[in-house]
């Protein structure tokens, strides 16, 4: 994951100089002068550093940059997060996930052509998915895109690992740095079909993205769109403080709400929790 800002994206392990680490030790930070309880998200990234001690809460990303593949580092680093987190140090689960997404269309290495996933009608855990955009039928447009999302959800919670996939809170993470389509209701349709499939299963979820970048990703949703009413975490601050600050800034969706805020120090991501 990148932290984003409004007109462009810090990379890990980019931060401004000017920031000083927050300290370790129950996650507790004072980049920019804040000394409140600090968690990590860490994913492929950090293959093979040193992951911080004791955060207050981690989120871990299970896929590899792409909404295709699978972080290499999954079960290390989750394992981390498991054993490092504080208990219910803050309102965030002690442990979420997150994947990154994307609307790729024909370019993409696989493009759904009905609404059957998995497509292999032998499989038992076949379905007819209900699609409310109408039936996929291979073009790139809402029905197909929904499909697509739901698909790589589905392989999220069950081909990457994670055991019991119902019991987490899964964040979708939104970045022009994946492939998008110029149809924005397609590019909604595609993480609608991602949050019903994660939903149906019990899982929570919610968004990560700027309003920057949502805005030229999926822009308006209307109030009866599953992603009205969800989380957000918000990316782009420089410091502690102006993670905290964010936690003031609109959700990126009508009737959501900010829940958490990030920014990046010498090499990590920090989140702030506004809850």
């Amino acid at each position: 994951m990148l932290c984003l800002l409004a007109a462009a994206a810090i990379g890990i392990g980019s931060a401004p100089a000017a920031d000083a680490a927050p300290n370790k030790g129950g996650g507790k930070g004072d980049s920019g002068g804040s000394t409140d309880l600090l968690g990590n998200d860490v994913s492929w990234p950090q293959c093979g550093k040193a992951l911080p001690d004791s955060p207050a809460f981690a989120i871990v990303g299970v896929t590899g940059g792409l909404a295709n593949n699978t972080n290499p580092c999954l079960s290390v680093q989750l394992a981390w997060a498991e054993e490092e987190t504080l208990m219910d140090a803050t309102g965030q689960p002690n442990v979420a996930l997150y994947v990154n997404t994307a609307n790729a269309g024909h370019a993409g290495s696989w493009w759904p052509d009905s609404n059957v996933y998995p497509e292999d009608v032998d499989d038992p855990d076949s379905v007819v998915v209900d699609n409310p955009y109408g039936e996929c039928s291979g073009a790139e447009d809402a029905a197909c895109a929904y499909m697509y999302g739901w698909a790589k959800a589905y392989d999220d919670a069950n081909s990457r690992g994670i055991s019991n996939p119902e019991d987490y809170l899964w964040w979708l993470d939104v970045e022009t740095e994946n492939s998008w389509s110029t149809d924005k209701v397609a590019n909604a349709a595609d993480l609608e079909g991602m949050t019903d499939y994660f939903e149906s299963i019990g899982a929570d979820v919610g968004i990560y993205s700027t309003n920057f970048q949502w805005g030229q990703i999926v822009g308006q949703v209307s109030a009866d769109s599953s992603l009205a009413g969800l989380p957000s975490w918000l990316a782009g601050a420089r410091t502690a403080n102006g993670a905290k600050n964010n936690c003031s800034a609109a959700p990126l969706t009508p009737g959501g709400y900010v829940s958490v805020t990030q920014f990046v120090s010498r090499g990590f991501d920090y989140d702030y929790s506004c809850i």
